[in-house]
């Protein structure tokens, strides 16, 4: 099957069509309907000249054309849609679409040779509502090209070399909702840049070069509700940077060079903002984000985070997600996610965490998502992954965890909810010795054994452990027959009182060498 036949099937598909047989359908293209004709042949340099009347929507894509010529589209005045993908056009005529005014939607994208559009191309498309010009060659938009426009709600121009856009280039695009100029090579953006777009709700400018934003950049499209500044060079930002942006939900600011920034930058108390990714910048340090009380979902991953303040979350209590995987905490404040009742995921893996508290997750019953794999943990405090109720997904893998009675918490819960650990094979014993490498869901919990420390004043217990069997305490030592020893056995309960059980090793010279094992139930 060639590459052009296998371009229409997946198109037809993509596009739901059924197959349709037009008499009139033009050679090397298909007719999938009267309305919808789609050509896509490598051989094809020039237009179909024998298009029906009915046909609204055209798509030419992976030909050989290489021109369009004055009036190249003069015998479908009907059209309504027309899309130019991955050709080969080098040059395109200001008059090629001057019959086109019912058009609604144009495309001219992927080729690679064509650099630049003359002014006057969109002088007749006063109805157009989408326009894209993604992954060309153009390295400038001349001034007052978009001006008959009116209508004008998408305009994409991603993947192309332009480096500066020129001053009130979009100033007559008054219903402008989505601008796309991402993947281009634009240093700045100015303010000037957005006059007239009161009506802008989506601003893609990134995986461009921008170093820096004034505190005025945004102050033209207060309606904005999608900014996405992702792939930049930016390393500050300014404080009240976002003041004039009331409506903004989402903001992605992933892949800088970010290094800080002051809760001041949003400027304002009760921000709308939904979405903030931060993934991919140097942050190392952070202040509190309270003013962001809409936030649902938070990504700081990837980043050099050592250090979170205790309040960094206050207020922020309708938060869903939160990714602070791949950073450096060494810890988190015992209450960071105080108040936190809505949250479905923590992402926690990649960390340096050795030790959590085990209030920390106390406020998370509905949490459904829980990553704390690949960090230096030893052990989980008792109670830490008992507040969850819904039916949830962790990860405990990638920690060095050590196979001794500080385990018998985690090991009775993973093998009591194993089928909600992911990669359950791979959490594995770190120490002792014995047990290392080996699955913990795959120990006996008799095997979770703890060496009874030495302390100077008392004879070496080196060979002292205490072991976990049922309901069960033992604990087991061998001393030397001529070495006294007490053993006291204090049970605490709730209410505070304390039962004291003792038993005494006295020497016996008559049994030297024999094994003492004192057993508690």
């Amino acid at each position: 099957m060639d590459k052009a036949l296998r371009l229409i099937l997946f198109l037809s598909m993509l596009l739901g069509l059924k197959g349709y047989t037009q008499p009139s359908c033009p050679y090397n293209c298909q007719c999938f309907s009267s309305v919808k004709v789609l050509c896509a042949h490598e051989q094809m340099s020039h237009l179909p000249r024998n298009m029906s009347r009915q046909v609204r929507e055209f798509i030419l894509m992976a030909s050989n054309l290489r021109y369009l010529f004055p009036n190249a589209l003069e015998e479908s005045p009907q059209l309504t849609k027309l899309i130019f993908l991955n050709n080969d056009l080098r040059s395109i005529h200001a008059h090629a679409f001057e019959h086109l005014s019912r058009l609604h939607e144009l495309e001219i994208s992927g080729n690679p040779l064509l650099e630049s559009l003359h002014l006057g191309t969109f002088s007749n498309q006063g109805n157009l509502t989408k326009l894209m010009l993604n992954f060309n060659k153009f390295k400038t938009v001349l001034p007052g090209i978009f001006d008959n426009l009116k209508q004008l709600e998408t305009l994409q121009i991603k993947g192309n070399a332009i480096s500066d856009v020129p001053t009130f280039l979009l100033l007559k695009l008054h219903n402008l909702h989505v601008l796309d100029l991402s993947q281009n090579k634009l240093e700045g953006l100015k303010s000037e840049t957005f006059f007239g777009l009161a009506r802008l709700e989506t601003l893609r400018v990134n995986n461009n070069l921008i170093r820096n934003l004034t505190s005025d950049t945004f102050d033209n499209v207060s309606q904005l509700i999608e900014l996405h500044l992702e792939g930049n060079n930016i390393s500050e930002l300014d404080d009240d940077i976002f003041l004039a942006l009331t409506k903004l939900k989402v903001l992605n600011l992933r892949g800088n060079l970010l290094t800080t920034f002051s809760n001041k930058v949003f400027g304002f108390e009760a921000s709308d903002l939904r979405e903030l990714n931060l993934r991919g910048n140097r942050l190392t340090t952070l202040s509190s984000l309270s003013t962001l009380t809409s936030l649902t979902d938070l990504i700081l991953s990837s980043n050099q985070l050592s250090y979170l303040p205790m309040d960094i979350f206050r207020n922020v209590t309708v938060l869903e997600n939160l990714d602070l995987s791949e950073n450096r905490l060494t810890s988190l404040p015992e209450n960071i996610f105080y108040g936190l009742f809505y949250l479905k995921s923590i992402h926690l893996h990649k960390n340096n965490l050795s030790e959590v508290d085990t209030k920390l997750f106390k406020d998370q019953e509905l949490l459904e998502q829980l990553y704390i794999s690949d960090n230096q943990l030893k052990t989980l405090p008792v109670g830490l992954l008992d507040p969850f109720i819904m039916q949830y997904t962790v990860r405990l893998h990638g920690n060095p965890w050590i196979c001794d009675c500080n385990m018998w918490y985690v090991h009775d819960w993973v093998l009591r909810n194993s089928q909600s650990i992911e990669m359950l094979d791979r959490m594995l014993c770190q120490s002792p010795s014995f047990l290392r490498k080996q699955p913990v869901r795959s120990i006996d919990k008799d095997q979770l054994v703890c060496q009874v420390s030495r302390d100077e004043r008392m004879p070496d217990l080196r060979g002292c452990s205490l072991q976990a069997s049922h309901d069960t305490l033992i604990i087991n030592c061998k001393v030397n027959k001529c070495t006294p020893l007490t053993v006291k056995v204090q049970i605490k309960g709730d209410d505070g009182s304390v039962k004291e059980h003792v038993l005494k090793n006295e020497p016996e010279h008559s049994q030297c060498g024999n094994e003492t094992m004192i057993e508690m139930p």
